[in-house]
């Protein structure tokens, strides 16, 4: 099954248009007792969420909100807390590698449910000066009008 594959219950739109990600690595999340229970609910916020190297080697993801439990009570966790990534050894090491690079960031880009475990989507992605993304704008819309043109055209 390829990277990504699942139920998608969030999605960082804001990612590909503010960097280029050049690669993509699933990672496993390591949650708290009622946090699974939102996330199935779709309670799930990726939006100015970021990804860490720590000094200990593990990778987190900071900033991810998950709204609390509405059942959960005394149980229920801190909504932004940081939550630990499920990843490889050697992908750790290889990512930090390319992030002391300039430019160079890991972005979340969905959470999903794999078999029945909560995974992440996280990129490598270079940051997008101004210009690039007024340049993929303006390839975005003459692709939508080339395609309009053709639909019309079958008419």
């Amino acid at each position: 099954m390829p990277k990504g594959n699942g139920k998608t219950l969030a999605q960082n739109k804001k990612a590909r248009h503010e960097f280029s990600v050049e690669e993509t690595y699933e990672a496993g999340l390591v949650l708290q007792g009622t946090e699974i229970k939102s996330i199935r609910a779709g309670r799930i916020n990726l939006k100015d969420s970021h990804a860490r190297i720590d000094r200990h080697g593990e990778v987190q993801l900071i900033n991810m909100h998950i709204a609390p439990y509405e059942q959960g009570n005394q149980f229920n966790h801190d909504p932004t807390r940081s939550r630990k990534l499920l990843l490889h050894r050697s992908e750790i090491v290889k990512l930090s590698g390319l992030i002391q690079q300039k430019g160079y960031a890991l972005v979340p880009l969905k959470v999903y449910i794999k078999n029945g475990v909560a995974k992440a989507l996280i990129g490598l992605g270079k940051g997008k000066k101004k210009h690039d993304k007024r340049e993929d704008m303006k390839r975005r819309q003459m692709k939508r009008d080339a395609e309009r043109a053709v639909k019309e055209n079958m008419r």
